[in-house]
């Protein structure tokens, strides 16, 4: 058995109040990492980072347009490894705000990087995107990270400007420096303790638990749905590639197996089926509602494949079963940290053994 790559490493996690931020805190804590995050207060009620009560060592509420306050953080706890998901996460809020879009999500990224260029400690940061980065022509394929960035609306802008930003940054500042920088572009996920709005699951799970029927306004669009821990398993393989390796590591895709994209429509089929409570259905629109939001996006995840041995191991079915039962438990009584625990450990333990140790270190 190898020593445990993440054992008393110093890692910062942005962002680690979200749903994402909170599942790869938890994640690398169990794993011995000494654990820092910088974020807004849960944006959420319930939360799932109060429900998992301390999983960092070091936390500061603060914004990350706060220049000053992110590099106070940065150089009182030194981190090793960064992982950046603090942003404005959501389609229609960008629509709605496009400008503190930019700002948080540009900006803040930039805040951060310039932050981690006065650092003498950091020696890899993963800078976490979107799988809506890409100039999306609709055209039935697949995106590989050659493909060219865009953004039709100002959330997927966003990501793409920081996109450049991590590269710039990069190219002028760490290459020099045994530092690696990457980004990491993920699909759309799902899982326990996710109580977002104008997310299609936790939107779900709200409806049926009231016994209201889900109006839905796009069922035909095709998105790379996969559990939250399936991309998680990726930043960490990424994030040790960085540390060990860092020349030429740029930009990777994580989505699911090649055909488990499906439609909004199938996922809330299955979601309904997994639920088995009396929730009151599905009211389905015909995709004229509200702005404009891609209709097909799907990730090619090969280079992921090839070059960090990241493998999807839940199918869309398993992944829906399990996001379910978790709602389904917690709602009932069931601890968040022990749903949580035990679906990282069910996940780790599916991996063969070459993938538990890329997991573990």
């Amino acid at each position: 058995m190898q020593e445990n790559f993440w054992h008393g490493k110093r890692v910062l996690v942005t962002g680690h109040t979200g749903f994402k931020g909170s599942w790869l805190s938890l994640w690398l804590k169990e794993l011995g990492a000494q654990v820092t995050g910088l974020s807004l207060a849960p944006q959420t009620e319930p939360s799932l980072h109060r429900l998992l009560g301390a999983s960092t060592d070091d936390t500061d509420i603060l914004d990350i347009r706060d220049r000053d306050a992110v590099l106070a953080h940065v150089l009182r706890s030194r981190p090793e490894i960064v992982f950046h998901l603090a942003a404005q996460a959501l389609v229609r809020a960008g629509y709605r705000d496009p400008l503190g879009t930019f700002e948080v999500n540009v900006r803040g990224t930039a805040n951060l990087l310039d932050a981690l260029r006065a650092s003498e400690d950091v020696r890899a940061v993963v800078v976490v995107t979107t799988d809506k980065v890409y100039n999306n022509p609709e055209n039935g394929l697949a995106f590989m990270e050659s493909d060219p960035l865009g953004g039709h609306d100002p959330y997927s802008a966003s990501k793409a400007a920081a996109e450049i930003v991590a590269a710039s940054y990069r190219n002028s500042y760490f290459a020099g420096r045994n530092v690696g920088l990457a980004t990491a572009r993920a699909g759309n996920v799902i899982g326990g303790g996710d109580w977002a709005e104008d997310r299609l699951i936790p939107d779900a799970v709200r409806a049926w638990q009231a016994g209201a029927a889900l109006h839905v306004r796009r069922p035909k669009a095709i998105r790379p749905w996969q559990h939250v821990l399936e991309p998680l398993g990726g930043y960490l393989g990424l994030a040790r590639r960085l540390w060990e390796a860092p020349e030429g590591v740029e930009a990777f895709n994580f989505g699911p197996n090649h055909g488990e994209a499906a439609s909004v429509g199938a996922v809330l089929r299955l979601a309904e089926r997994h639920f088995g409570g009396k929730g009151a259905g599905v009211v389905l629109g015909d995709g004229s509602e509200g702005p404009h939001e891609a209709g097909y996006l799907v990730l090619d995840s090969s280079k992921a494949r090839s070059e960090l041995g990241y493998y999807p191991r839940w199918g869309l079915s398993e992944t829906l079963r399990r996001t379910m039962e978790w709602y389904r438990a917690q709602r009932e009584g069931a601890d968040a940290l022990s749903l949580c625990l035990a679906d990282i450990r069910d996940f780790v333990g599916t991996a063969s053994q070459s993938e538990r140790e890329r997991l573990a270190g």
